[in-house]
């Protein structure tokens, strides 16, 4: 067993919760995806290993993992929600708002604004979660194309 299988299971006892065969399957999708995927995919990914899953029991386990904190939910483009493993590091996501593409990037700098910015309002700021919506290279190199 990995140490971040570890690490996951010890962070879900820590809050609480069990350690199901649902929340390691679920658990080990988010893990090998690249990128972030919807209720959707997980559920079709997680059940082709396991057919015996349903959709609201992939519902059900990422609610207990988004409460235990090991997974965000993410609203990222148009109304669909996104679901990632919450590393606890500092990153961003840069959304491109026409093809909806996503990037992650080091936000650790954008963090230490967030806290300055914080500072100044004598708010203590606990975690900084950053999502910044442009127009990626393709998609501005696209418009100057057309007429």
């Amino acid at each position: 067993m990995s140490q971040s299988y570890r690490s996951n299971e010890t962070r879900l006892r820590a809050a609480g919760k069990r350690v199901t065969a649902q929340r390691r399957l679920v658990l080990e999708v988010l893990s090998a995806a690249e990128g972030h995927l919807d209720a959707s995919e997980i559920y079709h990914r997680a059940h082709e290993r396991d057919p015996r899953l349903s959709l609201a029991t992939v519902y059900r386990t990422l609610s207990a993992l988004g409460e235990s904190g090991l997974v965000r939910q993410l609203h990222l483009v148009g109304e669909r929600h996104y679901y990632e493993l919450d590393r606890q590091d500092s990153h961003a996501h840069l959304i491109c708002a026409v093809c909806g593409r996503v990037w992650e990037v080091d936000s650790a700098g954008l963090a230490q604004a967030a806290r300055e910015a914080g500072l100044e309002s004598g708010f203590q700021v606990a975690t900084a979660r950053v999502e910044v919506t442009g127009l990626c290279a393709d998609c501005r190199q696209h418009s100057k194309r057309e007429p």
